[in-house]
């Protein structure tokens, strides 16, 4: 048996990422939207990142066990607070409630550690359930899922109050990540999955058909609005279409190899919409290379995932892997015109403090579990 060590791999990604970060953030400041050294803060808070890692990868996963219920408890509170806050400190940005404003630290999101903690959370869950029911039946599996249910249902509905749709979905893929290998039996998730897709087909239908009855159960109308120009944002440029034609509009002025010159404007070209000025800076081939990085950075974790010996330190990793996964599937999604725009940022990428702090821990947790990941001569 032998202790494994610092995983170059991984560091070798994050590395790549960081650079690609950095070069995406200096070619979007050329649009000047906004004032300010995007990439001198983007430096600071990687810098700020890599101390979070280090500390994280001194705790065991038995420690992260026992913490669990604090970590969860604590990212709670801050939703509430939040919620509850003066406009002196959370003003409405864009319609949402979903950042404090620190004097001399900048916003602060508290949803992108809500992801972290949920993570961490539903791991316990399901470790502590498999062990006290060594015996699976269809009724302990019923009860692990109401557990996790509601562990992630509380961090929803207080992020859908600020609202955000888009963490909200982030929350149900790391849910739904961990709830697929949480050994529940596959007659529960394929009937749960067949009454997703019962409601996902008649959400469709009224979208098309009968929006005013969306309207009156709380869907907003620019929400609508979105879904109307995903569809045809020509059709829409001038209004919710805006962000997306222009995008599209870079995206594919960058063609195999890209330009020197300065592209097409696009708008939040530094944080939500980072990828299109990627694909126009470098072209088809850039953008290729950025998401085999991604590609390169899912694999190492989930072949972590199967590699521990530990449950919980797998379930962490399937958590981080959905998180990572859904994050990159949907921003360069929705800048290809692929899905709809929720406002999720490009992980590792994206100008913000929060989300590459949110990242950074968990990438933390998978360092940490790197780190102490045991092999053995007669595995």
């Amino acid at each position: 048996m032998k202790n494994s060590k610092l995983d170059y791999n991984l560091i070798t990604l994050l590395l790549l990422l960081f650079l690609t970060s950095c070069i995406a953030i200096l070619n979007a400041q050329d649009f000047g939207q906004y004032e300010g050294n995007f990439l001198f803060r983007q430096i600071t808070w990687y810098i700020v990142g890599i101390g979070i890692i280090a500390g994280i990868m001194y705790l065991d996963s038995e420690q992260i066990f026992r913490l669990n219920w604090f970590i969860y408890s604590f990212s709670i509170i801050l939703l509430i607070a939040l919620i509850l806050a003066p406009e002196s400190i959370a003003r409405e940005i864009n319609g949402a409630k979903s950042w404090f404003q620190l004097p001399g630290i900048g916003s602060l999101q508290p949803a992108e550690f809500t992801k972290i903690s949920l993570i961490i959370c539903l791991s316990f869950l399901v470790q502590k359930h498999h062990e006290k029911y060594l015996d699976k039946t269809l009724k302990t599996d019923l009860l692990l899922l109401i557990k996790m249910g509601a562990a992630t249902a509380l961090p929803i509905l207080l992020i859908m109050l600020q609202p955000d749709l888009g963490t909200s979905l982030v929350l149900i893929c790391i849910f739904t990540g961990i709830f697929i290998i949480s050994g529940i039996s596959w007659k529960i998730i394929s009937v749960i999955f067949i009454i997703i897709s019962l409601i996902s087909s008649i959400l469709i239908y009224l979208v098309f058909f009968n929006p005013e009855m969306l309207q009156s159960m709380g869907f907003a109308t620019y929400q609508l609005g979105r879904i109307y120009a995903w569809i045809d944002p020509e059709s829409y440029a001038s209004g919710e279409g805006y962000n997306l034609t222009k995008a599209l509009l870079a995206i594919g002025s960058g063609g195999v190899y890209g330009y020197l010159e300065k592209g097409i404007y696009v708008p939040e070209a530094h944080t939500d919409f980072i990828f299109s000025v990627i694909s126009s800076k470098y072209g088809f081939f850039g953008a290729s290379i950025l998401v085999t990085i991604y590609f390169l950075l899912i694999s190492s974790i989930v072949k972590l995932a199967l590699d521990v010996k530990n449950s919980f330190e797998s379930y962490i990793c399937t958590g981080v892997t959905s998180m990572i996964f859904f994050h990159v599937f949907e921003n360069i999604g929705m800048n290809i015109g692929l899905v709809p725009i929720t406002g999720i940022p490009l992980p590792f990428i994206s100008y913000g403090g929060s989300s590459l702090i949110g990242n950074m821990l968990a990438m933390g947790l998978v360092f940490s579990i790197s780190y102490r990941k045991k092999t053995f001569m007669f595995d």
